[in-house]
């Protein structure tokens, strides 16, 4: 009898042992993630700024906005992991701070990349008007636009939650995330509705888009049927980013067949609908680029070779 009592309390402080380990574990595999994906987006827009030649060609600047947008997103997204599992709550107001911008530009990635599929068609169908089509000050305003839908979708939840939460709740403790804080029954069918909207139209833009190249690249050269690929490398990009959208009512299902599991479920889940999208948006959009590419290189050569400069002088 006790012997299994010394047993029993000795396996307490080893379970412990063993969930802080995962614990950090966890942690520390997304922020190596988030610091290595944040550091290539920054080298990308560096890379931009330093060569005029970026800033006055519509998809650059879209590619660009892409991997700002994807600076914020992880670098809040990643901020609310790690709170979870080091406060578990956080006080509402924080909460706020945090999540609308990680909402926003999660929201902003499918419509940037829609955006970027159309400017690849018009490029490739009528490339004649293009320069009229695609200039720079229509490209800002797009971008505008892109901020402006995805505002459209996520203020209404905060008027929501204003009008209808008293201020104790305001001032309370939650575990932060979409639906906890934005719990009104009116906040959950807004964002079932605007998901399904956002995933009708950028899936709708893409097909078009790909339509529209696969029936010009039958009889064209190789660039055109270049362009074709790269919409549907979009559609995979798109495809990755949107299982955002599915994400709650994939979380309870897995739960129910595994409801031990929740922890792990939420990292695996956090991996593959807020990291590994970003990972691959410098890869497919910059890296593949030739041109992009070129003056990357040239930047990368630079930066390396500014050590021997200021050892010589």
């Amino acid at each position: 009898m006790n012997l299994t009592q010394v047993d029993s309390n000795a396996t307490i402080p080893l379970n412990y042992w063993k969930t802080f380990v995962k614990a950090v574990g966890k942690n520390v595999t997304v922020v190596v993630l988030g610091i290595t994906i944040n550091y290539i987006n920054a080298t990308m827009i560096h890379t931009f700024n330093k060569y005029h030649i970026f800033r006055l060609n519509p998809r650059y600047i879209l590619f660009i906005h892409l991997m700002f947008n994807d600076i914020i997103q992880l670098s809040t997204s990643i901020s609310l992991f790690i709170f979870s599992y080091a406060f578990h709550t956080i006080h509402v107001s924080l909460c706020l701070l945090l999540i609308l911008p990680a909402i926003f530009t999660t929201q902003n990635t499918p419509l940037n990349i829609a955006f970027m599929a159309a400017e690849c068609c018009v490029s490739v169908c009528i490339p004649l008007r293009y320069s009229y089509i695609c200039t720079v000050k229509r490209t800002y305003i797009v971008i505008g636009i892109i901020w402006a839908i995805s505002s459209l979708s996520i203020l209404p939840d905060l008027f929501i939650l204003l009008a209808v939460e008293s201020s104790q709740f305001l001032q309370s403790r939650v575990v932060c995330n979409r639906d906890t804080v934005f719990r009104s029954s009116y906040s959950v069918k807004k964002r079932d509705a605007s998901h399904t909207l956002f995933l009708v139209l950028v899936s709708v833009t893409l097909l078009y888009t790909y339509c529209q190249i696969l029936f010009v690249a039958r009889c064209a050269d190789s660039d055109t049927k270049k362009a074709r690929n790269t919409i549907l490398i979009h559609g995979f990009q798109v495809l990755l980013c949107t299982t955002v959208y599915v994400q709650p009512p994939l979380i309870k299902l897995l739960v129910y067949f595994f409801p031990e599991g929740l922890s792990d479920i939420n990292f695996a889940t956090f991996i593959i609908n807020q990291v590994l999208p970003r990972l691959g948006s410098p890869i497919i959009y910059g890296l593949r680029d030739k041109t992009f590419r070129k003056f990357l290189k040239r930047h990368l050569c630079a930066v390396n070779n500014l050590p021997k400069i200021i050892r010589s002088s």
